[in-house]
């Protein structure tokens, strides 16, 4: 028993001795590394990366370009790491910055499958079946069966079933003429509604939308109801406006192009009207000197002769008046006398 005490003593005291001997160095350090120097090495935080790693001297660090490369983590040895191409039938997500990576995803309308790696196009829901979940980047759709009063009358990747139409509900007056299936709506009719064609208080509407409809139709009428009109109020009032400015333009502009037109006439007749006068003033006129080929007289020969009397008789005034005006003349004598002469006027 001694011997096996001894043993148990001498191998407690060498763990207790290796676990001293075995202290971590670097335990002080955040990155786990010392340089060639001593000193700790440096981490480059998120969004910095590694230019020169710690080693010999310290790490040196250095800022991501955004949209370019990017470091999403704290490194000494790690440098900034170019970001993701979104590219195929790829789109992004989350665009790349100088921290964090861009994320990419399936384009809309596929999804990742998980057998083969790579974007698919989502299941369309067939006839009869409604969405049940969507179509999402990383699942494809879930169809579900439309069950009673659903429909669903076409393939969708995005719509689920539809409630079907009640015909009588107690609000309208319809029967229904062909129930509700699973990929078929109900179609209801208004037995009152007229068979005939238009209807006097509405004729703008067409006479599938008056009558009822015939047993093989699919469509769904309804009662009819009073044509709505679209584009009234202040509109229609303006276009009259506008119309009537227009017309008042257009009259004006023609007034005054003829005012000027008749204007610029006046003028041009007034000029020639003072150049003839102006004319007939310095030559006698040429109508006066025109003779009848007939008769052989002249065609203003008494006027002609009226004038000359006139100048004659003006002329005869004018030495009358002369010889009245003549101032007397003194003879004088030679004996010294003084005798009072007038010269005898001439006839």
């Amino acid at each position: 028993m001694d011997t096996l005490t001894w043993m148990v003593f001498c191998a407690v005291v060498a763990v207790v001795c290796g676990s001293t001997l075995e202290l971590p160095v670097d335990n002080d350090c955040e990155s786990g590394q010392r340089t060639n120097s001593g000193e700790c090495c440096i981490e480059c935080p998120p969004g910095e990366g590694v230019i020169t790693p710690c080693g010999v001297a310290q790490t040196e660090c250095a800022q991501c370009l955004d949209s370019e490369t990017y470091s999403d983590t704290y490194s000494h040895t790690d440098m900034c790491l170019p970001c993701t191409e979104c590219t195929g039938l790829m789109r992004m997500e989350t665009p790349c910055t100088d921290s964090n990576d861009a994320v990419c995803v399936c384009n809309y309308g596929f999804y990742m499958s998980k057998l083969t790696g790579s974007c698919e196009p989502c299941t369309l829901c067939p006839l009869g079946h409604g969405v049940y979940t969507g179509c999402e980047p990383t699942r494809d759709t879930v169809c579900e069966p439309c069950e009673e009063d659903t429909f669903s009358d076409q393939e969708s990747s995005l719509d689920p079933c539809l409630p079907c139409t009640i015909c009588n509900d107690g609000s309208d007056e319809l029967e229904t003429r062909r129930e509700c299936t699973s990929i078929s709506d109900a179609v209801c009719y208004d037995p009152l509604a007229p068979t005939s064609a238009f209807s006097s208080s509405s004729p703008d509407l067409p006479v599938e939308d008056v009558g009822s409809p015939g047993p093989d139709e699919e469509s769904t009428t309804t009662k009819p109801s009073s044509p709505h009109f679209i584009g009234g109020g202040l509109n229609e009032n303006l276009i009259p406006i506008y119309c009537s400015t227009l017309a008042a333009v257009l009259i004006g502009l023609l007034a005054y192009i003829v005012f000027k037109r008749w204007n610029s006439c006046k003028q041009n007749k007034q000029a020639a009207n003072n150049r003839a006068a102006t004319a007939n003033q310095t030559s006698p006129s040429p109508e006066g000197e025109k003779l009848h080929s007939d008769s052989g007289i002249s065609v203003d020969s008494q006027s002609l002769q009226e004038q000359q009397q006139l100048q004659t008789q003006a002329e005869a005034h004018t030495q009358t008046q002369t010889q009245l005006h003549t101032p007397e003349q003194i003879v004088v004598r030679m004996d010294g006398g003084a005798q009072a002469d007038s010269q005898p006027s001439q006839a």
